[in-house]
Formats: C-alpha cells, structure tokens, sequence
C-alpha cells in the first residue's frame, strides 16, 4: 500500500536523457539505409572543377568594372515589381542572413544535430559555416566592389561591405545547402523531409532575386556568390562523406556501416 501511495505520488516526468533519446529514436527511425545514402551523395560530387573555372573568370570580369550593363538590366527588371507585398516577402527571404539572426540560426541548428545524436553532421555544419563565411569576407576585401548606387537602382538600406561576393547568398547555398543535403541524404521519404527541402533548397533558390530586388547586389555578385558557395558546398559534402566512414562510425543516429579505411559512406 505504502509502494502504491509512493509510485502515485512519483512525477510523471521525462529526464532530458529520456527526451534524447526519444528524439534520437525518432530520427533512427526516419534514417535511410547507408546504401540508399551513398547513392544520393554521389549525386554532389560532380561540378567543382566547373564551379572554380567559372568563378575564377566572373572574378577577373568584376575586378574590371564596377557592375555589367546587364547587372543594370536584371536589376530593373526584378525592381519593376515593387508593391509593398514583394518588399514584405523579399526581406523575409533575406532575414536569416541579417544579424544578429545570421549566427543564431546557424547555431540552433547545430545544436539540434547535437542533441539529436548526429555528431559528425553537427561538426560538418560547423566548419562549412565559418569556412564560407571567412572565405567570403576575404574575398570581398580583395575585390573591394562597390555596392549598387541609389542613383541608378533602388537601394533599401545601408550597406557597409564590398559587393562580390554576395555574403547572404554564399552563405546560404554554403550552410542551408549543406542542411538540405543533409535532409535529402539522410532522411527517408516523408512529408518532414519534403517540408524541411522545401524549406532549405527555396532559401537558397530565392535568396540570390532577394539581394537584387533589395538594392544590395549586382546580379553577378550574386552568380558569384552561387558559384563560390556551391563549390565550398560540394567540397564540404566530400569532407562529409570523406571523415564519417573513418571518425563517427558508432554515433547515436545515422551511422555508417562501411569500414574506417573507405571514404563511401
């Protein structure tokens, strides 16, 4: 009787071990199987040498002159659409990339990946983060491009860096281009799965028309920023794929069962 009154009385609460593990379980359960992973990271390791080539010419284009006729062009274009829906929907595309945002977002989501088992992902994450982001202010010192001018588009804020590459779009096909890998490589099937690619690849599909219609880049700081984040993107997807056959084999969720000494995982 004394055991009843004691179990009764006894909260009925979760530990935070036992809400780790919960989740863990949950995305376990949600993991494709290593072969059908493997297949669909090959789709991502085509492109680099195409990627550098690319942006090594657009680069030496840029140093020459301070926008295109056709950055002029584009840019009118997509700011002939100026209503106060598209300002609204333009600069929600662009919030994730403003501070202080821009380091909180990345950091939650790493955070997540921790808590949810998933190790390497979270260190992979990590360094694709500040690898675009370093790489991106380096870049945009040594090619000093000046912004757009209010005297030729319109410009909505006050921007203080250099132009080339665009930082908001580099970072997102770097980082939000690496989570959508993650989810399409990892994930089996479902409507979270859809909903988390719709989520990450349209980030990354709009950001570049969002910089543009915003007066913040040139349309070719923009393919610029494409080309050189999905460069450090695929490089990064190799690391991935390189490091977690060898260091993270035995990790709580999406575990490779490939040996050490192979990078196919």
């Amino acid at each position: 009787m004394v055991k009843s009154m004691h179990e009764s009385a006894a909260p009925n609460k979760n530990t935070p071990a036992d809400m780790q593990r919960k989740a863990q379980q949950t995305v376990r359960a949600e993991a494709a199987p290593p072969p059908e992973r493997r297949r669909r990271a090959a789709i991502f390791h085509i492109g680099i040498a195409v990627f550098l080539v690319a942006f090594g010419i657009l680069t030496w284009l840029v140093r020459k002159t301070a926008y295109f006729s056709v950055d002029l062009s584009v840019t009118r274009a997509i700011q002939a659409w100026n209503n106060p829906l598209a300002d609204a929907a333009w600069r929600i595309v662009s919030w994730a990339g403003n501070a202080p945002q821009a380091a909180v977002v990345p950091v939650l989501l790493v955070l997540l990946l921790v808590l949810l088992g998933m190790y390497w992902e979270a260190l992979a994450a990590t360094l694709t983060a500040i690898v675009v982001e370093v790489s991106n202010l380096l870049l945009k010192v040594v090619i000093h491009r000046p912004r757009p001018a209010s005297d030729l588009v319109h410009v909505t804020g006050m921007f203080k860096s250099y132009s080339f590459p665009s930082g908001h779009v580099m970072f997102y096909t770097g980082f939000y281009g690496f989570m959508f890998f993650l989810t399409y490589v990892l994930l089996k099937p479902s409507w979270k799965r859809t909903l988390l690619l719709i989520l990450f690849g349209g980030a990354v599909t709009l950001v570049g028309a969002s910089r543009i219609y915003l007066g913040a880049h040139w349309a070719s700081d923009v393919l610029g920023a494409y080309l050189m984040g999905g460069m450090e993107l695929l490089l990064f997807i190799l690391v991935y794929r390189w490091g977690k056959p060898r260091f993270f084999l035995r990790q709580p969720v999406a575990r490779e069962t490939g040996r050490p000494g192979r990078a196919d995982g």
